[in-house]
């Protein structure tokens, strides 16, 4: 992890996994929890919002989507920034983005200006997701899996503490207020962290921190071919990921329990993601990103279906729970997948890349859960619907994995 030419005079050595690298993760964190408040807040006010501005749910969801689609291509933008200038750089892009495209929202007019606010507020959030978790990756050696676990995880942890608050604010201020308010929170608490972690970082070449070694898993592929494969994959489960963390408030609204229930679900549901997702980091380091995936699509799968067979109240909030604690962990796999078979240099692009790809998938599959809505009435083909993707997903993932393993096994035989 250092060159070997050595660093010129003055300047610090970085050490991966060392006391430094804990307290970017931290910091990573808390970004990461600050900056992505714009992708949960836009599901709590959807009903609002489409009540306010008119409109069916399908087009109120086509906010969500703008957000997912900002989500997505920033990550490649903010990645390619990271990769060639670091990460500092690549959040104050994200800041501006996210305070632009909550005050636009705040004095939106009608859905479509509102959407085109929500691809902003995507664009901006994407800084603290992929780059991050790419850039974590570059801090650690031997706890690598559970670093991009760990700095994946504001996106979860912000879902679980911020849309109670949104949700009581929502009531006393109205979406307006509540928009205006996040653009502050999101300008001042975000410089504040940023310039912390640039100050943490120090004067290290950035080159010091980034392995040439190669890549410890063999498929015997591109690094395009690579990179395509896992964007079909993560397309794949993040239709089925997105219907119940876009449409669970809503679902909650059709079945009379009310928009706060929705809310009080959505939080229990990114708390328990959490979990999985910091859980999930630890069965990588264990087993693989492939295999960590696999699991984690096979598990997600079982949630989806039991939406299918309950509707109560409390039987809501525990498959919630079980959502949240299934899937929490699959998108950090893609990240921890790439590094294990990619080179590493250009790893914040490639990520974002398929990170991209996984936020079209919540896109569209947001979009389409609230289309089939509109048609059949009823969420239950909707979470059908999610279930015949998410089994596309869990084919390809398998597909890898035994290519992996039958290469690593002629690989052996063959030395």
């Amino acid at each position: 992890m250092t060159d070997p030419s050595g660093p010129a005079p003055g300047i610090a050595v970085f050490h991966p996994d060392s006391p430094s690298a804990w307290r970017r993760l931290r910091l990573a964190l808390a970004i990461g929890t600050v900056g992505s408040i714009g992708l949960w807040s836009v599901v709590l006010v959807m009903p609002m919002v489409q009540a306010d501005l008119g409109g069916t749910r399908g087009e109120a969801s086509l906010a969500y989507t703008a957000t997912m689609v900002g989500f997505g291509l920033g990550g490649v933008l903010t990645g390619r920034l990271t990769d060639r200038l670091g990460i500092v750089p690549a959040m104050g892009l994200g800041i501006v983005s996210l305070v632009f495209g909550f005050l636009v929202a705040a004095a939106s007019m009608a859905l479509w200006q509102f959407a085109a606010a929500c691809l902003f507020v995507g664009l901006g959030a994407s800084a603290t997701f992929a780059p991050l978790m790419a850039e974590a990756s570059h801090w650690f050696v031997r706890r690598r899996g559970i670093a991009i676990a760990i700095a994946g995880t504001g996106y979860y942890l912000s879902g679980a503490l911020w849309p109670p608050l949104i949700e009581h604010s929502l009531g006393a201020y109205g979406w307006r207020g509540v928009h205006i308010a996040l653009a502050l929170l999101c300008g001042t608490v975000m410089a504040g962290l940023v310039l912390v972690l640039r100050s943490v970082a120090g004067r290290a070449p950035r080159k010091l921190e980034v392995s040439h070694a190669p890549p410890g898993v063999d498929l015997g592929l591109g690094a395009n071919a690579i990179t395509a494969i896992l964007s079909i994959a993560s397309f794949t489960c993040c239709v089925a990921m997105a219907v119940p963390q876009v449409h669970i408030v809503a679902l909650c609204f059709e079945l009379g329990y009310g928009t706060a229930s929705g809310a009080g679900m959505l939080s229990v549901m990114l708390a328990f993601a959490v979990l999985s997702r910091i859980g999930t980091g630890f069965i990588a380091d264990r087993l693989g990103g492939l295999g960590a995936l696999l699991i984690g699509s096979l598990a997600q799968a079982s949630a989806l279906s039991m939406y299918l067979a309950f509707d109560g109240l409390t039987s809501l909030y525990v498959v919630s729970a079980l959502f949240g604690l299934f899937h929490g962990g699959i998108v950090p796999c893609y990240a921890i997948i790439v590094r294990e078979t990619m080179p590493a240099q250009d790893a914040a692009a490639r990520v974002g890349t398929v990170i991209m790809v996984s936020l079209v998938g919540m896109a569209f599959g947001g979009w389409i859960a609230g289309t089939i809505f509109d048609r059949a009435g009823s969420y239950d083909a909707a979470f059908l619907n999610a279930l015949a993707w998410n089994m596309a997903n869990a084919a390809i993932v398998l597909l890898l994995l035994a290519r992996a393993r039958g290469r690593a096994l002629r690989n052996v035989s063959s030395n």
